[in-house]
């Protein structure tokens, strides 16, 4: 990297303080999985559109792959790894596994995120509010059902199975 094509970055992500050089054109995702060994995020399509790379920079919602990591300069950052704490799942990746949310999970920390994030600002979704917070990821394998019915269940609600 070159003066002209690189940069220092300070960011938090997960409560960990990081600070990296960085290329100008490295995308969030890249610079999460790369250089900060945070692979949970899958990188699915590199558009925005499926939703696989999802975080939270400063508690909204966006896709990593549509960002550069300069421009996440002196923001907070949650990805899928900060959800649980010391080893142990969260109520709602609990959920996910008891209600068979995933089959082949590379939707899972995208939907995750969503979920989370929806669940922050409204403990109790109704279905409509669940699937309008999940539109952005995309799953091939579940057919979105259960998925539902996990967040249902993670905020406290009765899930009819």
């Amino acid at each position: 990297m070159t003066p002209e094509t690189a940069r220092t970055i300070a960011v938090d992500v997960n409560g960990v303080s990081y600070e990296r050089e960085v290329e100008a054109r490295k995308l969030l995702i890249h610079f999460l999985r790369d250089d900060l060994d945070l692979t949970g995020s899958h990188v699915g399509c590199d558009t925005g559109n499926c939703g696989a790379c999802s975080v939270l920079l400063d508690g909204v919602l966006l896709k990593s792959c549509m960002l550069l990591a300069v421009q996440a300069d002196g923001t907070s950052i949650r990805t899928v790894e900060g959800l649980g704490s010391d080893g142990e799942l969260d109520a709602l990746q609990q959920a996910f596994a008891d209600h068979h949310a995933l089959q082949c999970g590379y939707c899972t920390p995208g939907m995750l995120m969503s979920a989370s994030w929806l669940l922050e600002r409204n403990p109790r979704p109704s279905e409509e509010e669940i699937r309008r917070a999940i539109q952005g990821n995309i799953c091939r394998c579940t057919g979105y059902v259960n998925i539902v019915r996990a967040v249902q269940a993670a905020s406290g609600q009765e899930v009819s199975e």
